[in-house]
């Protein structure tokens, strides 16, 4: 086991996956310089956590790679001496799989925790879980990939399931039910919507941050965005952020809810090999422009928790999901992936079944006593 400390070591870390998934066609090589930003001092999750990161050796050869990690948000929030890891690749061994989390336990005992939990990479508000479900389909952005063989091996190391992360996949033209038009037709006069203004960009995602950690704030694992965090995730959205594919819903004038749709660009950086340069961002703005990917992916939604349990949530939820359905199929995309939903957010679920949605993929988190 090597801990990764400079340049090198973090450009081997970062690059093991491709050797681990060159014969798997559903993997999709992540683009280096966003994997390099991540594990950057430029992230802000840094300022309010503690991480280390290693490389498992055989022969020579890295066969493996963990992150271990301390997020004092969570721990002010949850008080419960629980520390993550995250960034599992490994080889088909069980004594790789069990090197790794033995070493990431290590520490976060040393570091007085009393549970792990993962994977988390880093944070719940970054890519987490590994996939335990749904293999025979590519990821979409921003969603990780596993082999069949992690989930057995995790459990192997001790580990219990925790919870489980659904993604469910959605005709973009879907049918309007009875129920729904009615929900909608009642919401118009009390629910006002519009779309995301480019010239106030960061006002607007600043009222997404609000309602995003007020919507979520009780849900299971929870830690707040960060300002310095948002606006982070915004700077890496901007570029893919289509205006007419954010919806945010007033309640006599105030912000209420909100949804946001992005385009699948893993569809189309699939034969980048992880590489934007010399020539990948022209390649990925000439494929955006002329070829919009025809799969799309609702990375952030929210409803604030004042109206979640009343009908008015249900309105809310429903007007934004029917204000960018139009302009969505006019994009030409056929697939939406909504992801992650909670498997114990029996409301949300309900919703999104109601309009035809099915889950896909299952992404599960673990957990173990140290």
């Amino acid at each position: 086991m090597i801990k990764v400390g400079n340049r090198r070591t973090r450009n081997t870390f970062i690059r093991l996956p491709w050797s681990l998934y060159k014969d798997d066609p559903m993997w999709v090589p992540p683009l280096l310089f966003e994997r390099n930003t991540h594990l950057s001092p430029e992230n802000p999750y840094f300022e309010h956590a503690a991480c280390c990161f290693w490389i498992a050796y055989r022969n020579e050869k890295p066969v493996g790679r963990i992150s271990a990690q301390i997020d004092r948000l969570y721990l002010d929030r949850h008080r419960d001496d629980t520390g993550f890891w995250g960034m599992l690749e490994a080889e088909d061994n069980i004594e790789t799989f069990q090197i790794l989390l033995n070493t990431a336990e290590n520490w976060l005992r040393g570091q007085g925790m009393a549970r792990a939990r993962g994977p988390f990479s880093l944070s719940i508000n970054q890519e987490c879980g590994v996939l335990v479900a749904g293999f025979n389909t590519p990821p979409s952005i921003m969603m990780g990939h596993a082999r069949p063989y992690y989930r057995s091996h995790i459990e192997e190391c001790g580990y219990g399931k925790t919870i489980d992360l659904l993604a469910y996949i959605i005709d973009a033209n879907f049918s309007h039910s009875a129920a729904m038009q009615m929900i909608i037709k009642r919401a118009k006069s009390r629910v006002q919507t519009r779309t995301l203004r480019k010239s106030q960009f960061q006002e607007d995602m600043n009222i997404i941050q609000s309602i995003f950690n007020d919507a979520w704030s009780e849900n299971w694992g929870f830690v707040p965005f960060t300002q310095k965090e948002f606006e982070h995730l915004a700077k890496d959205l901007k570029l893919l952020i289509d205006e007419k594919l954010v919806s945010i819903a007033e309640v006599n004038g105030a912000p209420a809810a909100f949804m946001v749709l992005i385009p699948n660009i893993n569809e189309v950086i699939r034969d980048f090999n992880g590489r934007l340069l010399p020539f990948g961002w022209l390649k990925l703005l000439w494929r955006l422009k002329v070829k919009y990917p025809e799969t799309a992916r609702i990375p952030l939604m929210g409803v604030l928790r004042k109206y979640q349990e009343s009908p008015l949530g249900a309105m809310l939820a429903y007007r934004v999901i029917d204000d960018l359905q139009e302009p969505t199929v006019n994009r030409g995309i056929k697939k939406v992936e909504l992801s992650w939903i909670l498997e114990d957010n029996i409301g949300m679920r309900n919703i999104i079944e109601n309009i035809g949605g099915s889950v896909y993929k299952t992404y599960r988190i673990y957990s173990k006593n140290l």
